[in-house]
């Protein structure tokens, strides 16, 4: 285990905490619909890799409240990019499915965002983006812990 108290391995651990978010930003920036939140967004991303939810699910993968979740949908659902639809098991539930509009806004989205990143690498030299390669499911690990 890492001493993340002090030395290399608390610089390392500040150096990547700086360039996830300056990254981060940068890539918020990169958006197709200027009118979504970065919550939305996310939700929409969740719903494409994990598939249709209820809304107590998408709460939890999120790490946002119920309530919050509710009114995320609803706004989602005003915009026609998630629709509500009844639980197979427990008709007390809804599912929250994405829609065709919202794929293709993502799939747009992500092609915006990979051609940045990839204008950015272009600038890396072959160790470097070997080191990125490498790095890369390290990262969405820690992403999805």
């Amino acid at each position: 285990m890492p001493d993340l108290s002090h030395g290399d391995d608390a610089a390392a651990v500040n150096s990547l905490r700086s360039a996830v978010m300056r990254l981060s930003r940068r890539l918020k920036h990169q958006r197709v619909d200027e009118s979504l939140s970065p919550t939305e967004m996310s939700v929409l991303g969740t719903l494409s890799t994990c598939g249709s939810a209820t809304p107590g699910e998408l709460a939890r993968k999120e790490h946002v409240q119920p309530p919050s979740m509710t009114r995320i949908v609803a706004l989602l659902e005003a915009k026609g990019l998630v629709r509500l639809e009844p639980h197979h098991d427990d008709r007390r539930q809804k599912v929250v499915t994405q829609t065709e509009l919202a794929t293709a806004m993502l799939e747009e989205s992500r092609r915006k965002r990979n051609a940045f990143l990839a204008s950015l690498v272009e600038d890396l030299d072959e160790d470097e983006w070997a080191k990125i390669r490498a790095a890369a499911p390290v990262l969405d690990k820690l992403a999805h812990l």
